[in-house]
């Protein structure tokens, strides 16, 4: 499981947008030197749910690992769109297991940026279960969350922000 916090983001040509800074959100990186993943999260309050969610399944020193990883991160606006209660009861103790084939189906082994996104229609995640990767009039998405920033680099792979959450089929 050490592999375990990368996940496939997609073209910025194709988006036309900027990494740097995307509205809603600030995804900017502001130190010369690249922090991994987990640290890129961790400082972004967007991401707080994410943070936590890795910390109740025991994933953030997996996913501080060498690498490399492809993460489609979801925001916490992605989280929220789940069931009432789907995210406090994944958080429990016994539901660790779940929380960890959720999680580690939003990581994909390698570092898979925007421009390679183009030549892809699937991409097989670290839980087990491949994904479904569309590029339709410009937009890309993963299963049917939309990525919203894409190739966020950090020391360890790269980060691609969706708006929601994917989950696998098994």
């Amino acid at each position: 499981m050490k592999k375990l916090l990368s996940t496939l983001l997609l073209s910025t040509a194709l988006f036309g947008v900027s990494t740097a800074v995307v509205a809603g959100g600030n995804y900017k990186q502001k130190s010369h030197q690249q922090p991994s993943i987990v640290a890129i999260a961790a400082n972004n309050p967007d991401f707080s749910t994410l943070v936590a969610a890795l910390k109740a399944a025991d994933l953030v020193e997996a996913l501080q690992g060498d690498g490399p990883f492809t993460v489609f991160a979801p925001t916490n606006a992605a989280f929220a769109k789940l069931p009432a209660g789907t995210v406090e009861s994944l958080l429990k103790p016994e539901n660790k297991h779940q929380l960890i084939d959720i999680l580690t189906y939003h990581v994909v082994p390698g570092a898979v940026y925007a421009k390679d996104v183009v030549s892809i229609d699937t991409a097989n995640s670290l839980q087990g279960d491949s994904i479904d990767v569309n590029v339709t009039m410009g937009r890309v998405t993963v299963d049917n969350a939309n990525v919203v920033a894409t190739d966020i680099k950090g020391s360890n792979g790269v980060i691609h922000v969706i708006d929601s959450v994917i989950l696998p089929n098994s």
